[in-house]
């Protein structure tokens, strides 16, 4: 039968769509998880990834597996919480940007949860610190930085520009464009692309990769924002400031609680330099 350690494993696995990212995100190592999921996939007699060079696509059967996983493991973590002695915690505003990689962020989260009384609000409302790309900085905030992600174009599957490698400026004139209402990139990026034309403008990250995918336009964005949408394919821009860095933001007369600098420190310690 299997246990909790290989469906916990799986259900990362799954929602990283990557055996790696799985292992960074529980904290072990990557040949742990891939013997937890060789040995449920034994158990079960089926395969439930298909490995690719940029990770591991769920078969069907994971596909059904997964949401029994995901209720088994919480509801075993919420049976845990029945009987622990509550702590002390303490109140924290935690600002997020609006175009910001949800499972990277779910993992800062997820050690801050514990010890804070956490509420997330917007990156421009009042907080305690903010979760922002280096872009939007204020000259008065300090910036511990978290990870580097590249811009990508977001293209539908069937768009003539997806047999493409990479792209650059070039590649791009003449095309339709579905515009972010709060990417602090994409509209420098469009000053260099001739011809380049708004079809639509998004105001949320969901709402324009669903217009991506019906082919509507084309979208520059986070790669993290992107990743597992089932009909959308991304191309790196050849640009060179198409990279971007995000980190916490706070007022440096004022640190941020102890929680989250020891949250931060944790992602960064199982995380690739270049991450």
């Amino acid at each position: 039968m299997a246990d909790l350690r290989q469906l916990d494993y799986f259900v990362a696995a799954f929602e990283e769509r990557n055996v790696t990212g799985a292992a960074r995100r529980r904290h072990v190592s990557q040949p742990s998880v891939s013997a937890a999921i060789a040995a449920l996939e034994e158990e079960l007699g089926t395969p439930l990834f298909v490995r690719h060079r940029k990770g591991a696509q769920p078969t069907a059967a994971a596909e059904q597996l997964y949401p029994i996983a995901r209720r088994l493991v919480d509801e075993t973590m919420a049976l845990g919480s029945l009987f622990r002695t509550p702590r002390e915690t303490r109140p924290l505003r935690l600002g997020l940007m609006r175009s910001l990689d949800a499972a990277r962020v779910v993992e800062i989260i997820e050690s801050l949860a514990a010890g804070t009384q956490l509420r997330l609000v917007g990156a421009e409302e009042r907080c305690d610190a903010r979760i922002i790309s280096r872009a939007l900085l204020k000259p008065n905030e300090a910036f511990v930085p978290l990870w580097r992600e590249r811009y990508v174009i977001a293209l539908p599957q069937s768009h003539p520009l997806a047999l493409r490698a990479t792209l650059d400026v070039r590649d791009l004139a003449g095309a339709k464009l579905v515009e972010r209402c709060h990417c602090e990139y994409g509209r420098r990026f469009a000053r260099h692309v001739r011809g380049l034309e708004v079809a639509a403008t998004a105001e949320t990250e969901e709402w324009a990769l669903a217009l991506v995918a019906a082919g509507v336009g084309i979208a520059v964005v986070p790669e993290g924002i992107v990743r597992g949408h089932p009909r959308v394919v991304t191309r790196e821009i050849r640009h060179a400031a198409a990279v971007r860095e995000v980190g916490i933001a706070y007022d440096p007369n004022k640190p941020p609680p102890v929680e989250l600098v020891r949250a931060s420190k944790r992602y960064r310690s199982i995380r690739r330099p270049n991450d």
